[in-house]
């Protein structure tokens, strides 16, 4: 048992070690861009994902913008789960990310998302849609990148197909983007 341990551990480590500071500079610019223009942020994912979209939205918009002149605009659309179950019903589970975008998003606006297949069809729908509406989109992928990765503004792909290590290097990222502005506030200027 101590030596499955140790190869998860090490194995997570890997995972991390696949991500390069180079590639969150991005994500941190496109953040504080959104912030700069007023714009809002939407973070969304289905599952483990889903939760992290909110725990995401959670740490931006009160833990960042606690320490900035004015707050983040956050908003994640895995929280409401009447809309969300309306949505599915009424038109389809693929819709339930896009019918929301719809609702709220405008051009400028930044939608971030983490999926480790990188092909969930309610994610790619509303991605699809951002791209054509002038929202910024950011891609936390696995290895296997998906169709996420080949639409996304910014792409950010964990070295591991692995749901849980990929899951927790993808809330790795986001905290890193929340902690950007906690630690930093002065980047938000």
């Amino acid at each position: 048992m101590q030596q499955w341990i140790a190869d998860y551990l090490s194995a997570q480590q890997r995972a991390l070690s696949s991500i390069s500071p180079a590639q969150l500079v991005p994500l941190v610019e496109a953040l504080r861009d959104v912030y700069r223009a007023d714009g809002q942020v939407f973070a969304l994912g289905n599952g483990g994902s889903a939760a992290n979209a909110s725990h995401f939205a959670v740490d931006l918009g009160k833990g960042a913008s606690d320490k900035l002149k004015r707050r983040f605009r956050v908003l994640s659309l895995t929280d409401n789960t009447p809309w969300i179950t309306a949505l599915g019903n009424d038109y389809s589970y693929e819709d339930i990310f896009l019918r929301q975008l719809q609702n709220y998003a405008r051009r400028g606006d930044v939608v971030i998302t983490a999926s480790v297949s990188g092909n969930s069809p309610n994610l790619v729908k509303a991605f699809q849609w951002a791209k054509e509406n002038g929202v910024k989109t950011i891609a936390l992928v696995g290895a296997k990148s998906g169709k996420l990765a080949e639409i996304s503004d910014h792409v950010v792909v964990v070295g591991d197909t692995h749901y849980g290590r990929a899951e927790d290097v993808q809330m790795h990222i986001l905290h890193i983007l929340c902690y950007a502005f906690l630690e930093h506030p002065e980047w938000a200027d």
